[in-house]
């Protein structure tokens, strides 16, 4: 138990020392860190539409085999067994693709906000 307390300390002190340096080092958008993130938003960017309808294609096929084994299900254990992982499968589907679809949405509003307010951190 000590050892695991001792490992988020530590862990907790190495964040706020890392966020220190960043602030003190005046980390902004114009100092290349723009030139570091702007890739990876390129590459989410090209890459939501089709991770999308893969997501919506995967989630459409599983949900119907899910479907399929409730309908065969004969003994009333495993129709209930089968009708819970149907549930549970249809909301974690909708959550994934939600959420995707939200990222793909406010990604443009995200960026802009940090082009926006970039350099307000520095000092």
């Amino acid at each position: 138990m000590k050892n695991i307390n001792e490992k988020r300390v530590t862990t907790a002190f190495t964040v706020i020392l890392a966020m220190m340096t960043f602030m003190t080092l005046g980390v902004s958008a114009e100092s290349g860190f723009a030139g570091v993130v702007q890739p990876i938003v390129d590459l989410l960017d090209s890459l939501m539409t089709p991770i999308l309808a893969i997501v919506g294609a995967a989630g459409s096929l599983y949900c119907v085999l899910l479907g399929v084994k409730f309908i065969k299900a004969e003994e009333p254990q495993d129709r209930e067994k089968a009708k819970s992982h149907l549930k549970n499968a249809i909301i974690g589907f909708v959550l994934i693709f939600v959420l995707m679809l939200a990222l793909k949405l406010l990604m443009p509003v995200m960026i802009k906000w940090v082009e926006n307010n970039g350099s307000a951190g520095t000092l």
